[in-house]
């Protein structure tokens, strides 16, 4: 195997790379590092305009070309940082050491000791991560997750009449819609997206263990904490000021506990809509060239959601696992975070394909109205529910003696289909008020959906 190409041994970077590619601008290394350069050189703008240690504020060119060193950062970058920690074995010091190099070539020796200035390696680490996947999240996750949400939308109004029967563990029960049952999905998502785009981002920015001590032994009348605290809010990101030498990592266990219950609720649509597809009621659409089966012509498989499927639970697994061990750090902090912290971008990179095959395979599917109409047919004993209920009305307003309704229809339906002449005649021959019956007997099961159009157009 010599010869033998080097591959990626991830498919997000080889087979889905296309899907995903998004991501790696903030969640690869290459994308952590740019955040790190940003950091750095950001807190240099800070320490110089607050004018600490006789520096002058930097001239808005001397800004603009510090800034270039993210806002460029690229290809070069990239391999400066891999020899220079080869050789280090730390990548921030790494990081520190490119900032260090680019003040040379700008002519801005003079500020080169403030690189990294009183910083601990997390307080760096820790507003990198939170700057990387908040973007990571806020401009490529959560506008994939809302596009379902939307298809949820339209489909669950285009559907919101269309009867089906319904199916409690599996078996014949009261119908409903099928837009009704697409607009549970889409409820459920929007709950959770709220709460997603509530999130936190926190940072630290105190030191070796969180004690702003080194800030202190070099200017003890600088307002610290408030210096930490505006700066880190000035990159948009939450400060946390009471911290163990890391970010205690909470926001980011909130954050990994609702993408895994969005995947959650994301993995039952995706397994209905393979049933509702087994069932018929769903047909799926062609794809020109497609091949459905190696060896049976006529199969359409439905591959989207089986996808979309296993990688939710990919996806929801990291993501349990991201939480379970950020949450706990020994003492004042050990590095169990940092290999942990590696593999977000693995989590969202699984759950964002899952989104793509969701999203494709919802804009391939059309309802098969025929089918659910047949289904209905072939099931009048649903609508015995109907007429119990009726039954114990009309027994409370004294139009009725039956003393039991729902032993009555028990007898009449359990285990055995009914007609609609066989109900129809059971309906006439009833105790009941003359109004009751006509309503009763105008019901099929295409009819008794309730509520249920309305609510999917409305909800």
């Amino acid at each position: 195997m010599s010869n033998f190409p080097a591959q990626p041994l991830s498919p997000l970077d080889g087979r889905y790379q296309a899907a995903v590619s998004a991501l790696g601008d903030y969640l690869s290394e290459a994308g952590l590092n740019r955040a790190r350069v940003e950091v750095e050189v950001e807190w240099l703008i800070t320490l110089t305009d607050r004018g600490l240690f006789g520096q002058s504020p930097l001239t808005d060119t001397e800004k603009d070309s510090l800034r270039a060193l993210y806002r460029d950062f690229g290809q070069a970058e990239i391999d400066w940082l891999a020899e220079r920690e080869a050789v280090t074995r730390h990548d921030v010091k790494a990081v520190e050491y490119l900032v260090r190099d680019r003040l040379s070539s700008l002519g801005l020796d003079r500020i080169v000791e403030l690189t990294h200035f009183a910083l601990t390696s997390e307080d760096v680490n820790s507003t990198s991560y939170a700057l990387t996947v908040q973007r990571a999240v806020t401009q490529v996750w959560l506008p994939k997750l809302r596009q379902v949400i939307e298809r949820l939308r339209a489909v669950s109004v285009e559907l919101a009449d269309a009867a089906m029967l319904a199916r409690t563990h599996g078996q014949p029960a009261t119908p409903t819609t099928m837009g009704k049952e697409i607009a549970v999905f889409a409820w459920r998502l929007e709950r959770v997206l709220a709460q997603l785009e509530s999130s936190e981002y926190l940072a630290k920015f105190s030191g070796a263990t969180g004690t702003w001590s080194a800030h202190l032994a070099a200017d003890p009348d600088a307002d610290w904490v408030e210096i930490s605290r505006g700066f880190v809010e000035g990159l948009g990101l939450g400060f946390n000021e009471l911290t163990t030498q890391i970010e205690s990592h909470d926001w980011q266990v909130e954050l990994y506990d609702r993408a895994r219950h969005a995947g959650g609720i994301l993995h039952n649509l995706a397994t209905d809509v393979w049933t509702y597809i087994s069932l018929g009621y769903f047909a799926q659409i062609p794809v020109a060239g497609a091949t459905g089966s190696s060896t049976m012509p006529h199969k359409i498989n439905p591959i989207r959601f089986e996808n979309a499927e296993a990688n939710l639970e990919i996806a929801g697994g990291l993501f349990q696992t991201l939480a379970a061990t950020l949450v706990t750090s020994r003492l004042q902090r050990d590095l169990t975070d940092s290999t942990t912290q590696r593999n977000i971008g693995v989590a969202f990179g699984h759950s964002l394909l899952a989104l793509d095959n969701l999203l494709r395979g919802l804009g391939e599917i059309s309802l098969s109205r025929e089918v659910l109409l047949a289904d209905l047919d072939t099931n009048w004993e649903v609508l015995a529910e109907a007429i119990q209920t009726v039954i114990r009305a009309e027994v409370v307003a004294g139009r009725s003696q039956i003393t039991d309704p729902y032993a009555l229809l028990k007898e009449l339906t359990r285990g055995h289909r009914v007609g609609g002449a066989d109900l129809a005649e059971f309906v006439r021959g009833l105790d009941i008020g003359d109004a009751a019956k006509e309503r009763l007997l105008a019901l099929t099961p295409a009819t008794y959906t309730g509520l249920a159009a309305s609510l999917a157009a409305g909800a």
